[in-house]
């Protein structure tokens, strides 16, 4: 008899776990407490307009390749992609605005043009980054499941070793002068989980990401990668549930027994969490839990996120599919989240404009905007607060552009701290999960297998690798080779 496991949350990491695990031939069932399947890559349509609601950066298409030749597809046998280019524009001011191309030779070109010798130097920092990533996703991101500091220690890892007792803020500021060209190789990181000054140099390696293997858009947005996960997962008889909360985690002598979902016990002999590791934890008995409040408290998280999804009944002249408005103080910004966590006085803030890639995901001659300003965790959220900085984002769009706007907004919504927590029991509110720094890498991270309960394991962005997406994909695929040799020791 097939044994029976049991996975919460539909989220990447949940998707490519079942994927894996179905494959290998156990009963897989997924339950995911929202009414659609892909956690916080879920996509919503409205009045015409197509929303990706979360992730919408499509970067280190390797990783998703590599995904799909596992079952022995591509991609492409899913969905369609373009590669963009521009891969997205900066924004400094209204004349000062940088488009990122979509190779490193146009782009070293534009570094150039504003800071002599400053193409040469990114060429040499992209080779570096480049073997970083090579080490990074070949040698360390699918064979490092994070039980112990030996898993880095290996002989290539030991050559990168300062790397990781540097921080890539320095390492970025040494080579390049300029601010502008500062802010768009730091971008990365800030954006995706943490502070520069407090990520290891080592990471650097996401700028080969960015600039080396480019920018890209599947046709119908994110939620094309979810469609085409769960139909691997139902091809392979996975079972998805939707509208379906867990209530508690049924704990037997320290075995999992099974969950508890609307007030009944449903029996299994595995279960995985995709969900947050925290809310997964409070559905334990308080003798199971391997963290503690003040564990969770001290952590380092990645930034929550004020949203804004707008549909407007005309096009927008001067803007590509991404935009970085990166018009005001970019360390000031970046402290109001990690240093002295407050809204922030003056936001960076990114813009999505799909339907410049894409017409079909809006109505003719409309456009769907995807509106992202990083933020603390855990700050007060209301609609008062949203209001205030919905205004802020459109005068400075208005300003930059030349173009009044919000007279032509058709549809919108806003999505924050509050909704995170609600939606996806998203521990202080955050978006990204905890950022990468030194003491929250690898092995030092949450543990994937519970060391309290036999048979209960964790995926998704608070454990390894980390956060985003393609990390996600590859969580899954980490705590499936741990049950899978788990249970054939057995």
């Amino acid at each position: 008899m097939k044994k029976k496991i049991f996975i919460i949350g539909s989220g990447f990491s949940s998707l490519s776990a079942a994927c894996y695990l179905s494959k290998e031939g156990f009963e897989v069932h997924v339950f995911e407490k929202n009414d659609i399947i892909g956690g916080r890559a879920r996509q919503f349509k409205s009045n015409g307009f197509t929303f990706d609601m979360g992730p919408s950066w499509y970067w280190m298409p390797d990783v998703f390749e590599k995904f799909f030749n596992d079952f022995g597809k591509s991609a492409k046998d899913f969905y369609q992609l373009k590669k963009l280019n521009p891969a997205y524009r900066v924004i400094f001011d209204e004349k000062n605005q940088i488009k990122i191309g979509d190779n490193i030779n146009e782009i070293s070109k534009e570094f150039e043009n504003i800071e002599k010798g400053s193409g040469a130097k990114l060429k040499s920092f992209l080779e570096e980054s480049r073997e970083n990533y090579n080490l990074a996703v070949t040698d360390m991101l699918y064979k490092m499941p994070g039980k112990s500091i030996l898993e880095l220690i290996t002989l290539k890892t030991i050559f990168k070793v300062n790397l990781f007792f540097k921080n890539i803020k320095n390492d970025i500021e040494k080579r390049f002068k300029d601010s502008k060209l500062r802010a768009i190789l730091q971008f990365p990181v800030l954006f995706l989980g943490a502070k520069p000054s407090n990520t290891p140099a080592f990471y650097n390696f996401m700028n080969f990401a960015d600039f080396g293997l480019g920018t890209w858009q599947p046709k119908n947005g994110f939620y094309d990668v979810v469609e085409a996960m769960t139909k691997i997962a139902k091809n392979q008889g996975v079972i998805f549930y939707t509208n379906s909360e867990i209530n508690k985690i049924q704990v037997n002598k320290g075995l999992v027994e099974g969950i508890i979902l609307n007030g009944k016990l449903k029996k299994c002999d595995i279960l995985v969490s995709g969900a947050d590791y925290y809310h997964t934890e409070s559905l334990l008995d308080k003798k199971y839990k391997q963290y503690s409040e003040s564990y969770w408290k001290n952590r380092t998280w990645s930034p929550s996120s004020l949203l804004f999804y707008l549909g407007l009944n005309k096009k927008i002249k001067g803007l590509n599919h991404h935009n970085l408005f990166f018009d005001t103080d970019f360390d000031k910004h970046a402290d109001e989240i990690y240093t002295k966590p407050n809204w922030p006085t003056d936001p960076l803030f990114y813009l999505n404009i799909t339907s410049k890639t894409y017409s079909h995901t809006a109505p003719k001659d409309h456009e769907n905007c995807f509106v992202l300003i990083p933020l603390a965790t855990n700050l007060e959220d209301n609609e008062a607060i949203r209001e205030k900085y919905f205004k802020i984002i459109v005068k400075r769009i208005e300003d930059i552009t030349g173009q009044n706007i919000e007279k032509n907004i058709v549809f919108k919504r806003s999505y924050c701290v509050n909704d995170f927590k609600r939606d996806y029991n998203s521990y202080g509110g955050n978006a990204y999960g905890l950022a990468n720094t030194l003491l929250q890498t690898a092995f030092l991270r949450p543990k994937i297998q519970s060391k309290k309960v036999k048979k209960l394991y964790f995926s998704g962005q608070l454990t390894v690798p980390g956060p985003g997406v393609p990390p996600a994909i590859v969580s899954g695929k980490l705590v499936s080779d741990i049950i899978i040799k788990n249970e054939r020791t057995f």
